[in-house]
Parts: structure tokens; sequence; C-alpha cells
């Protein structure tokens, strides 16, 4: 008899909504138009629904007076604020299509996105602490400085650029201020906003998310209404979200994680958005739960390590939450066990998937056993396919075999945005988006992540999973959090590198964490090399970027 083999389908009695995001926030006011939509710390904001969507409207009126047509590009390159979110569900509103600029983008990565996305109007912060993000533009786009307020840009690099508009009240040559564009609204009524609203079409395009781009230039994965809106809607039925909810939303709304997962998430639901500060900070995190009696924290493991570190952490009460989503990277079994007794998010989940997919494709539930809660990342969503496939024959892997997963149905993204060759790369012609992540299913159709095809270290012939060896070192009392790479070596091809973060106060030397080692994990995957860090290398959503630690550990090797 033929074992079982790595394919599972998500059943669900609940059907796909079939409706454009505007459409689904025009329900969520009629249902719920007093109920908290959206507080913002940093900016002193707290609305209702019905004040909420006038806001968006408003936007959407003033989008509408800058001749913007459906399927144009709108680019956002700020952090998370009040403006981010209301473009959000007003270009969603009109038609247009919301590219997603990473706020730590610099301005050769900056170019790259207006130009790829031909992005026609860009709307941005001023500037941080960090970055100076009315500089760049200027020196991205040096015609601005010349440009007359009521006339377009004339860019030669970036021709499709026309309108630059800035978070602030004063107007600069060439850029107008977001006081200015919210008063060109009063050209427009609300009907022409529902009017071009009962124009769209579910699967029209609505979002360009840049991925990553860990290697290479990044990818505009292109995204629906249909994609994201389903996506946000089943994340929080999973979770039990209701109109009661009120949700801490720290991850960077650029990213799927924010914008799906948090914004969709809640207004799907009726429950209220929560941003503490415009870019991740513990500490206000642990305020802005306290105070608002929150009952669902998001975050990557990370930020929750960072929340569980905090020197004030029992200042705060925490026992309002109940759940939340932690995604973006693998969780360290102590600190999941951590959220669930000290942050009394007993429910909380894990959530696994990618920009490409809307972004989940698998999470656990209320009544998982823990076990499965802290070694899987749950199980497939509903309406999606699921398969674990050999990398080499393409061929679906008996269940328990590792192979690489690949994810089929409604959140599938649309293409990468003018790039067709890499499309026809992820997308294979039966529909499947192959993930580059090591999986294995098990007998109840649970999904273990091991590891990425690319992070795979094969020392001396031996196929070595660097997440195996990263649970191992955190049972280790003296470490905070470690990452496991592959770097070269001329007899084995590859050796086993460990960057371990120690807990504050805490010293150990490479003989102490190896000795550790030995006797308990097989000898080939004890670390050749440890290298003691304060942080990893991370993109800003939360994800380790292993291959500049090697390109960091290769150098300090020769050298």
């Amino acid at each position: 008899m033929n074992p079982c083999i790595s394919y599972v389908s998500g059943a669900c009695e609940k059907p796909l909504l079939g409706l454009t995001v505007g459409q689904m926030l025009d329900r969520i006011i009629e249902k719920y138009p007093d109920n908290p939509a959206l507080i913002v710390h940093h900016q002193q904001i707290k609305w209702t629904y019905r004040q909420f969507h006038k806001k968006v409207m408003e936007v959407a009126k003033a989008l509408l007076s800058l001749d913007i047509k459906k399927g144009d590009r709108v680019g956002i390159w700020s952090l998370n604020n009040v403006e981010w979110v209301s473009l959000q569900f007003a270009t969603a509103k009109i038609g247009a299509i919301l590219v997603n600029i990473n706020p730590n983008y610099r301005t050769h990565e900056l170019k790259y996105a207006l130009k790829k996305a031909g992005v026609s109007v860009l709307f941005t912060q001023d500037k941080t602490k960090y970055m100076d993000y009315t500089g760049m533009i200027m020196e991205v786009v040096p015609e601005i400085e010349n440009t007359k307020n009521n006339e377009g840009i004339i860019s030669k690099e970036l021709p499709n650029l026309k309108k630059v508009i800035r978070f602030h009240n004063v107007n600069l040559p060439g850029i107008m201020s977001w006081n200015n564009f919210l008063k060109l609204s009063a050209e427009q009524t609300d009907d022409e906003v529902q009017k071009r609203q009962s124009e769209l079409d579910f699967d029209d395009p609505i979002n360009i998310q840049f991925t990553s781009g860990t290697t290479g230039f990044p990818k505009g994965a292109t995204l629906s209404h249909h994609n994201i809106l389903n996506n946000g809607y089943f994340v929080g039925e999973r979770m039990n979200i209701t109109q009661n909810d009120k949700v801490i939303i720290p991850v960077p709304l650029y990213h799927c994680f924010g914008m799906v997962i948090g914004n969709l998430g809640c207004i799907t639901h009726g429950a209220a958005m929560i941003y503490p500060s415009e870019m991740f900070d513990a500490g206000e995190v642990l305020k802005a739960v306290h105070k608002d009696k929150a009952t669902v924290l998001h975050g990557v493991p990370t930020m929750f390590i960072a929340e569980l570190n905090h020197p004030e952490f029992d200042k705060y009460d925490l026992s309002s939450l109940r759940t939340g989503i932690m995604a973006g990277a693998p969780c360290p079994i102590e600190i999941m066990k951590q959220v669930k007794t000290r942050m009394h998010m007993t429910e909380v989940q894990i959530a696994y998937g990618m920009t490409e997919t809307s972004p989940v494709s698998t999470q656990t539930k209320q009544g998982t056993p823990i076990e499965k809660q802290v070694s899987t990342v749950g199980q497939v969503h509903p309406h999606l396919e699921i398969k674990i496939i050999d990398p080499l024959t393409g061929k679906i892997v008996p269940v328990g075999e590792k192979g690489e997963l690949c994810t089929r149905g409604y959140s599938v993204m649309k293409k990468y945005w003018n790039d067709d060759t890499k499309t026809d790369e992820a997308i294979d012609t039966n529909g499947w988006m192959h993930s580059g992540d090591l999986a294995v299913m098990d007998e109840e159709n649970y999904i273990r992540i091991t590891g990425r095809i690319k992070d795979m270290i094969i020392r001396g012939g031996e196929n070595i999973y660097p997440r195996e060896i990263e649970e191992f070192l955190f049972t280790y009392p003296k470490i905070n959090d470690v990452q496991v790479i592959g770097v070269p070596d001329d007899k084995y091809g590859e050796e086993v590198m460990a960057w371990i973060k120690l807990k504050e106060g805490e010293e150990a030397t490479q003989e102490e964490i190896i000795n550790f080692c030995k006797g308990k994990i097989a000898h080939f995957k004890i670390p050749r090399y440890i290298k003691f860090v304060e942080y990893f290398p991370m993109t800003v959503t939360g994800k380790i970027r292993k291959v500049e630690m090697r390109e960091i550990s290769v150098r300090e090797m020769e050298g």
C-alpha cells in the first residue's frame, strides 16, 4: 500500500467574500458605525467606524480630483500613521493600485520601486529621526525643485511620476502638502466615489508589495481585492475575532502582516485597529495594551522577545490579551511558552505564508494541542490547497518527508508586476505557488517548516537544517536568540556556524556552547564556529537576512 501523500485542501463552511475592499468597508460601517475603528497613539487619534469612513471618503475624493484612474499606481513611502491606512482604503474605493514602498528604502531602492511599478503619484512622510524622505525624493527627482505646484512633474528618469504629496501642512516647490491635497476633495462628491467603486471587480489588482529582495532586485507581488480581503477575513475567523476586539498592530503597514492580517483582519469583523507608534517600540506596545485593554497583539518573534525582556514589563496589565498572530519568522519554543503565560495570550496563533500568497497559507487555531502549537505552523487555510514536493522531481512526497511547500487557491498573487519571467518561475502552469520553503506534513495535516531550500547546509554529504540546531541551542539558559548558517569549508564543503545573542548580563564562551551540544546532537550538527552578537541583520519585517550574515562571516574569516 502506498503511503499517504503530502497534499491537503482546506474545507470551510463559510464561502469566500465576493466583494471589493470598498464594498466590505461600506458594509461594516452600516453594521458598526459607532464601534472604535482606529486608534493611533502617536497622532492622538481615536475614530469610530463612521469617522474613519468619512476620512476615507475625503481622501478618495481628493484622489479623484488628481485624476487618478482605475489601475493607476499610487505609491506610499511612510511609517505607520493615519494617512497610510486612509490611503489604503481610499485607493481601494477608486480602483487605484497602492504601491507599498519599504520606509527603510534609500534613494537607489526608491527609484527602482517607482520605476518598476510606474508610480504616478507618490505620498510620503517628511522626515524621521533616521530618514529624510523629502531630501531623498529631491535627490531622486531633481526636476522637482523647478516644478510649480499646479503643474505635473516632468522627470527624465521617472516619466510616470507626476505628483509628490508630503504628510505635512506646508507646500514645497513641486511637493504638495497633505492639507492642500485634502482640500481637493471639495471638487468631488461622495456619489462620484461610489460610482467609481461600482465599476470595480473584486479580481482587479489593488496592491503591489515588493518582496524583501534578499537576493537580486525586489519583485512586485501584485494582489487583488479578492486575494487580500479574503485572507484578512479568514485569518480573523480562525482567531475568532469579533466587533468587540481591539487589535494592536505594531508591525509595518507596508507589509502584508500590517495591512492584511492587521488592517483587513479588523475591518472584515468590525474590530479596532491600534497603532502604538510609527515604528516598533516594545514599551509603546505594552503601554497601548494596558491603556486600551487590547485583546489581540500581533508581531514577529523578535518583537515578542523585546516585549518580554522590556525592563518595565511588570508595570503593565496585559490580562486583557487573548490572542494574536506570531509570524514572519520561526518562533522559538521557549518564547511561545512565555507569550502564553506571562502575556496571557492563551490563544496565540502561529501563521505562515508569503507576500505572494496574500500572505497566510497555514495557521494554528484555538484547541490546537500545545505540542503542535509550538512545533508547527498549523493547518491549511480555508479554500486553499497545499502540497509538499520533491524540489528536484516535482513529485508529491509521502507524509513525514521533507520537500518544498506549494500553495494553490484564491490567495495566490496575480503576478509579479512587469516581470513575466519571474512570475512563471514562481507560479507553475497548474497554478501552484512555489514557496522555496522546506516543510514536512504529518498525518493530521499539520505543517512544520524546516528551513529554506537555499538555507540548507550540506556538510560532507550530510543535509543539515539550521532550524533544528536553533531550537536545540535555544534551550541553553544563557541564550536569548540564535541563528544558524552555513559557511564555506575546504574539507567538508560547508561548516555550521551559530550567531548567538546572549541574555542581558550573561557571558559565555565558544567552548561552553560546544560542550553543551556534545552528546545531545549529532557531531556533524555541532557548530564549528560561534559568533556572539548584539543583533542580527534583518529586514524591517523581522526576517533575518541570513545572506548578509554569511557575507559578514566569510569576510571576517578571510580577514
